[in-house]
């Protein structure tokens, strides 16, 4: 009994004693090394490891339209407030609230019958003064026979031509004041200016209006509609290159997935709110279903130009470093690569990239547990969305290496035993 445990401890104690000089020499080698000999070593000693579980994405190529997106205003093409031009009382409301109406629509009758009797007293002076010009232009005509026979002077007739003369201008004014009086007449009769829909009317027959009072109504444009919105400074320029091709693409969403509609760019303004650094700009959309309404507020799309055959992965897949951006590409002999990339354009939640080839498999989930050089093991893109637990995988690689290591000291034991 004694001898089998004097027996027990000497093995425990070799086994202590080589693992002692397996670390010493293990430490002597790492600081014997060169540092060509560790960074050949890293990428062996990576692919070595266990594979790393990711999930990954294939490179797509396609055309790839670049969209600016923003907030913008519905706003309406042509709103009139309508207001009386003269001081009278409703005599009549010929619409009612939330009707379209044509342009020349008659609206409201004002009170008209003063300015109905000063046309007539317009029309019944011209009369008078018409009367006067014809017995001026009759004492002219006589004033000349006498002349001719020399029975007044010239000046006679000349008084007579002047009397005619005077007699045509105060005609020529009567008429003016009918057509004055007729304009003042014609204020009682209030029509639309514009093809629109009405809204509130804020008056009622009988009520009593003036030109600095508050609108009767206000007729606004529903169909075409636009679209105000705000973009940076920095795409003043594919706004106006946009423009000048004839509008390009506009898309205005709806909120809450109400559809959206497809316009074109019509303005751009002509200088840069430097409070803001942005730059107004309109769309106008077809409305003939009334989905847009003036004061709504729409998510706005506008397409300024389309990148021809342009290689797209996700932006989860890129790697921001200290030397820049980068992504890890899988091989064929199923090891993680890391490839520098240029990104042309984020469009959603992908981006236009240069340095990955189309149809190459780019690591979309797990690339924080990957070295250049780490064997992976693929899986679907269903289970890369499920939740992650990378604080267990941690913990598991942990006891994967102290169970590799434990195994490593049973059977350096077990041979020390055999030798004995």
């Amino acid at each position: 009994m004694r001898t089998n445990a004097v027996w027990s401890w000497g093995l425990a104690g070799l086994a202590v004693v080589a693992m002692v000089a397996m670390v010493t020499l293990a430490g002597c080698g790492k600081d014997t090394a060169t540092p060509a000999q560790a960074g050949a070593s890293a990428p062996a000693a990576a692919a070595s490891g266990p594979p790393v579980s990711v999930s990954t994405v294939r490179a797509s190529k396609r055309d790839v339209n670049v969209t600016l997106e923003a907030t913008g205003t519905v706003s309406a093409l042509n709103s009139v407030e309508v207001r009386p031009q003269v001081a009278s009382t409703i005599a009549k409301v010929h619409i009612k609230e939330g009707q379209f109406v044509k342009a020349g629509a008659l609206l409201f009758s004002l009170d008209s019958r003063a300015d109905e009797v000063n046309v007539v007293k317009a029309r019944a002076q011209l009369a008078k003064d018409q009367a006067a010009l014809a017995d001026a232009q009759r004492q002219l005509t006589r004033s000349r026979e006498l002349f001719a026979q020399n029975f007044i002077s010239q000046g006679a007739v000349d008084t007579n031509q002047t009397l005619v003369e005077s007699a045509a201008a105060v005609v020529a004014a009567d008429r003016a004041a009918i057509d004055a009086a007729q304009v003042s007449l014609g204020y009682n009769h209030i029509v639309a200016t514009t093809a629109g829909r009405a809204g509130a009317i804020n008056v009622f027959a009988g009520s009593y209006v003036q030109p600095g009072g508050s609108s009767l109504v206000t007729i606004t444009q529903i169909d075409p509609m636009a679209v105000s919105f705000n973009l940076p400074q920095r795409n003043l320029g594919d706004a106006l290159q946009t423009l000048r091709a004839g509008g390009g693409s506009v898309s205005a969403i709806l909120p809450e997935g109400s559809g959206g509609l497809t316009g074109k760019l019509q303005f751009v303004d002509n200088a840069v709110d430097a409070s803001s650094g942005t730059v107004k700009v309109k769309a106008v959309f077809d409305n003939r279903n009334e989905k847009l309404w003036p004061g709504a507020y729409v998510t706005v799309r506008l397409v300024t130009r389309t990148l021809k055959d342009a290689v797209t992965v996700p932006q989860a897949a890129i790697i921001q470093g200290a030397r820049g951006r980068a992504v890890y590409v899988v091989g064929d002999d199923k090891l993680a690569a890391l490839r520098p990339v240029e990104v042309v354009e984020a469009v959603g939640t992908d981006a236009v990239v240069k340095g990955v080839l189309p149809g190459e498999r780019v690591v979309l989930d797990g690339r924080q547990n990957l070295r250049p050089g780490s064997a992976v093991a693929e899986r679907n893109a269903d289970a890369a969305s499920a939740p992650r637990r990378g604080a267990s995988g941690t913990v598991g690689g942990a006891g994967s290496s102290a169970s590799g290591a434990a195994s490593g000291m049973a059977a350096g034991v077990a041979a020390l035993a055999e030798a004995k």
